[in-house]
Order: structure tokens, then sequence, then C-alpha cells
């Protein structure tokens, strides 16, 4: 399992094959049955192959942490606004003023259930199992962003695609720095919400 043959097999079936194939018309199930066996292979990977234990990471720099994602979110904030007072300014906060239990059921829920098992296999996975394969740390960066791009694919809206490639970019640079499947799983869920509290929500499959 630790030859490159496999581990360029295992990235295509992973990254490429399953996104792409979630965006093609066949029954939910078979569907929600793959991306079950794909994320228990996953753990199995991270467990028993590369001897992952999920402790926090060593020495991990809160205070660095908060201020570099402060400053991000601020930005995020400021062009988000401004897209919603431009293109639908009638859903700006709207689930936040409407449905403000909605909102926090699915705040709590799309942090525990979406976030942390996508940073397991965008972030922790890709950087522990495939990184001796790339010689650029730039292009391996970019491709992690690609791909996390890519596993939005059956949303179906260039939108979408655009914001989770940034979105890749800003995660796969948190976690090369720190090393920290949480921090990265915390700077995830921030934006996430976020993209939700504005009112862009319904773009990533949110109700409301």
């Amino acid at each position: 399992m630790q030859s490159v043959t496999y581990k360029l097999t295992e990235f295509f079936l992973i990254f490429i094959i399953l996104p792409v194939s979630f965006a093609l018309h066949y029954p939910f199930l078979i569907k929600a049955c793959l991306a079950i066996s794909g994320f228990i292979y996953v753990i199995y990977v991270l467990v028993k192959v590369e001897g992952n234990q999920f402790k926090l990471a060593p020495n991990i720099r809160w205070m660095s942490f908060w201020r570099a994602v402060f400053v991000k979110f601020l930005v995020i904030a400021c062009l988000t606004i401004g897209y919603m007072l431009l293109t639908a300014k009638a859903e700006l906060f709207h689930v936040l003023y409407q449905q403000p239990k909605l909102w926090v059921i699915m705040l709590f829920a799309y942090a525990m259930f979406s976030v942390y098992p996508q940073e397991l296999i965008f972030r922790t996975l890709y950087f522990q199992r495939y990184a001796s394969l790339f010689t650029s740390r730039s292009l391996f960066v970019f491709i992690n962003a690609t791909v996390f791009s890519l596993a939005h694919i059956f949303y179906r809206n260039p939108l979408v695609l655009l914001i989770t490639f940034l979105g890749g970019i800003l995660f796969a640079l948190t976690y090369d720095k720190t090393k920290s499947t949480l921090l990265v799983s915390i700077e995830h869920a921030i934006y996430g919400c976020w993209l939700f509290t504005v009112g862009m929500g319904h773009m990533l499959g949110f109700p409301g």
C-alpha cells in the first residue's frame, strides 16, 4: 500500500473518480454507500497504514492561528456581504433572522458531520499520504485545492467551484503550517458557517 503505483491509483479513485461520479445521475443510495465505504477506507489508511492516533498537534500556536483566521475572515465577510448586497439583498442574513433555530442546528451539524470528515480526507490523508509524490510544494497545494473544488462538482455551480478552490488553498496552507486537523477544521467551519449565515448557504446545500 506504500508503492507509488498504489498511491497514484488510490489518489485517482478517491479524489477524481468518486467525486466526478457523484455528479452523474444514479441512485442516491448507491452514492451514499460509495461515500461511506470510501470514508471507512480513508480512516483505515490513516490509522493502520499511516499510524495516526488523532492526537492534538504538539505546540499549537493558538494566538497566531486566531489572528490569521480573523484577518482572513474579515476579508471574506466584506467580500460576501458585498456580493449579497449586489446580487440578492433580500437574502442577506435571512436564515439568521427568519429561522434562528435552524441556523443553530445547521451550524452544529455542518461543523461536526461535514467539515471534520472533509478535512480528514482532503488535508490529513492528502498531506500525509501523497506529499512524497510531489517535488513542488506549490503544485502540491494547488492540486489539493483543485481536488477539493472537484469534490463539489455535483453542485454544478461555477461559483461554488471557485469558492471551494480558494477555500482549498487557505485550508491547505493552514494545514501545511500547523499540521493540525483540528485547527484547519475550525477554520473551515468558521468560513462555511459564515456563508450559511450571510445567505449563500443554498449554493452549498444548506436548507432554508
